[in-house]
């Protein structure tokens, strides 16, 4: 249930309101150098309370490194790693162990647990359980970046502002993850961020689109069928809460085209087989073609809003009204951005690593 990986695994642990949440890490090799303060740098562009489109919860989300790495270089023992929750208002909660919120796990998590449930904050459901994935996906993106592979995300759309899709990735890294929305191109950026604070203003909340592009791949990463490259990188980007839905490539946009628009075409460019399009999203057969893999997740409005809802009251089995109060963002998906390129790098480490590609 909270273990995922082949090769190279991860254990997440915690709860929103709990003492902590962490990870353990498996099978990263011993002897490369891990650089916490790159960690801690990913960890902060997720951090809570930085920006006036996110929650107002704020946290130092600060890395506790408990094993595995030894004057900066992995000893080949297992990582483990915490951030303490220190701001947690736990009250404002209590309702809705009888009334569940709209778009919440509360109902299910309730029928599947009983009242052993801790709702406090959404419990193990929270979004704080984004905070080991993002531990465990920077330690991935040090290592794939000594093999000259990168991994970057931005936010491709939010709300009904669009940027230009596969922007390169230097800009990416350069410009995108010093903007408070995760967007590479800086006057889009402002009418994405106008379009958070319209939704925060009414009440309510806005999703978006997170494209995530991995460069410097060799051809032949990944298995056919079930660990085929789509298959587990679906897998990790499915097991962030907000994602509703992913597409490589062209994605859904294959379903219009024809069989002579969808082929990528293969030519020779400077010694090398390329292709002259890249609608398979550099994935054929579940494997890496040596192109760029391209990944877009779709990401829900965040559910907690201000505006009056309708629930149910599961005590008493009688419709309600629900009124949402506490500190809840009105647009997760520029938080959720490091959370998709740690993802994305977990999943491509561990291919490599089971196929002895490192």
């Amino acid at each position: 249930m909270n273990t995922i990986g082949r090769t190279y695994k991860t254990t997440i642990f915690g709860t929103s309101h709990g003492p902590a949440v962490g990870c353990v890490v498996h099978g990263c090799p011993g002897g490369i150098v891990i650089m916490p303060g790159k960690i801690q740098a990913q960890l902060d562009r997720r951090r809570p309370g930085w920006s006036d489109v996110s929650t107002p919860r704020k946290e130092k989300d600060k890395l506790i490194i408990l094993s595995g790495l030894l004057d900066n270089k992995t000893t080949g023992a297992p990582i483990a790693a915490i951030v303490e929750n220190k701001n947690v208002d736990s009250e404002a909660y209590d309702v809705f162990k009888t009334v569940p919120r709209p778009g919440h796990a509360d109902y299910t998590a309730s029928i599947k647990y009983g009242p052993h449930h801790d709702h406090r904050g959404g419990g193990m459901f929270s979004g704080r359980l984004t905070i080991p994935l993002v531990i465990s996906g920077s330690i991935a993106m040090q290592v794939l970046e000594k093999e000259g592979i990168h991994v970057a995300a931005h936010s491709l759309r939010i709300g009904r502002v669009s940027a230009k899709s596969q922007p390169p990735v230097p800009n990416i890294e350069r410009i995108a993850r010093k903007s408070d929305v995760g967007c590479a191109d800086p006057s889009i950026a402002k009418l994405m961020k106008a379009e958070i604070l319209d939704a925060k203003r009414e009440g309510d909340s806005v999703g978006g689109i997170i494209e995530c592009i991995a460069t410097g791949l060799p051809v032949g990463v990944g298995e056919p069928f079930f660990d085929s490259v789509e298959s587990v990188l679906s897998h990790l980007l499915f097991s962030i809460p907000a994602v509703k839905a992913v597409e490589f490539g062209a994605g859904f946009r294959v379903a219009e085209m024809r069989g002579s628009e969808n082929n990528d075409q293969f030519v020779i460019r400077n010694g090398k087989v390329v292709t002259e399009t890249n609608n398979s999203g550099g994935i054929l057969g579940g494997i890496t073609n040596g192109m760029p893999v391209v990944v877009r997740v779709a990401v829900k409005p965040t559910p907690s809003i201000s505006k009056p809802q309708r629930s149910v009251n599961l005590k008493d089995m009688k419709e309600t009204e629900l009124q949402i109060t506490g500190r809840h963002d009105p647009c997760i998906v520029p938080r959720a951005v490091p959370v998709v390129e740690s993802v994305v790098a977990m999943g491509l480490l561990d291919l490599m690593l089971t196929g002895g590609l490192i």
